[in-house]
């Protein structure tokens, strides 16, 4: 946390589908269920009419004034450099200049990583950050990197990745000692495109992580490995699938359920178990990605959130402003040498 101040987290009120609708709403519940001071930024105007909804007496919540909004329909690049009173960038200048201790958005997620690069930039010797997603398995949780940051990715920034993400499922997760799988076609080193091949040697090497070879798509849910890399472009194929596959099976089991009566009595004995089931599977449990690699606390969130993902996501940016994950990602990646890719390739972003 920054020092002279309690934690605060600055999120983007304008980013989202819902925007600023659910964002206000979920900010309203983070700061009372999580204890954190809110700030809020977006056009004062229309926060101030959310906020004047709820009841927020005895809680933190403030408004930083920004006039300009990021849509899905801008080039992040060009938006971040020409929109200087953007909601995204000044949540992320606020976080540079430690007037807070982390950012949550659920905008525009290029706009989200370019601006974290522009004003944060690279913690020294990550060669590209990474979107670190938490996904429910059989037994628990684990945690995919990259899922979406970067399309095209070279095997040094996979093992990077592996580096980065077992940092956070120890502190997220709490998992002590996490295994590290590579995401490929098959399980045998032999099998994989270039990059998994080479992936697969630099991670095997590496005695900073507990790698236990290939994973397949399937083995993901079953809880195979702890954490599961892959580059940015197969990432968010998996988490759109994986997102749409649960949506797909509840409202599957909804459609039989109504199909008969004696659907619908087993339902009312089978309801508990449903609604945990439900739980498990919705991203809104998870609330938001970290954003590794960057020098600052960065939470992307689904651009659908709801009010209940936002205040996930604020916990889920205490937790890692809390815990330090950033400083340790700095003092492992610092004292762990990565061979350096050649040649450099441009930054692509695969959101």
């Amino acid at each position: 946390m920054s020092p002279g101040h309690p934690m605060r987290i600055a999120v983007d009120a304008m980013g989202g589908d819902f925007a600023p609708q659910k964002i206000v709403e979920g900010a309203v519940l983070a700061a009372r269920e999580w204890n954190v001071p809110i700030v809020l930024v977006g056009l004062h105007s229309a926060i101030e009419f959310e906020l004047s909804k709820y009841d927020i007496s005895g809680l933190s919540v403030t408004i930083q004034n920004a006039t300009q909004v990021i849509g899905m329909e801008h080039s992040p690049s060009k938006a971040t450099k020409t929109m200087h009173d953007a909601s995204i960038v000044v949540a992320t200048r606020l976080l540079h200049e430690k007037k807070v201790d982390a950012v949550v958005s659920a905008g525009n997620s290029g706009a989200v990583m370019t601006a974290a690069l522009r004003f944060l930039g690279r913690i020294h010797g990550v060669y590209r950050p990474a979107i670190t997603t938490v996904l429910p398995t059989i037994d628990g949780h684990c945690m995919i990197a990259d899922a979406g940051a970067n399309a095209d990715c070279k095997p040094e920034y996979l093992l990077q990745f592996a580096i980065m993400a077992k940092i956070a499922a120890q502190t997220i997760l709490d998992i002590e000692n996490p295994t590290v799988g590579l995401l490929s076609i098959g399980e045998e080193k032999e099998k994989g495109s270039h990059l998994t091949k080479k992936a697969y040697e630099l991670l095997r090497d590496c005695k900073d992580i507990r790698f236990i070879g290939n994973v397949e798509g399937r083995d993901i849910p079953k809880g195979k490995s702890d954490v599961v890399v892959c580059d940015g472009f197969v990432g968010n194929v998996v988490l759109k699938t994986m997102e749409g596959t649960a949506d797909a099976l509840s409202r599957m089991l909804k459609m039989e359920i109504q199909a008969s009566w004696l659907a619908k009595a087993g339902y009312l004995l089978t309801r508990p178990a449903i609604r945990r089931f439900r739980k498990r599977v919705d991203y809104a449990e998870y609330g938001g990605a970290p954003l590794l690699g960057v020098n600052g606390a960065c939470i992307i969130s689904h651009g659908k959130s709801t009010a209940k993902a936002v205040k996930n996501a604020v916990r889920m940016a205490k937790i890692v402003a809390e815990k330090k994950v950033i400083e340790r990602i700095r003092t492992e990646i610092e004292t762990f040498a990565v061979p350096h890719p050649h040649p450099q390739s441009h930054i692509q972003t695969a959101v």
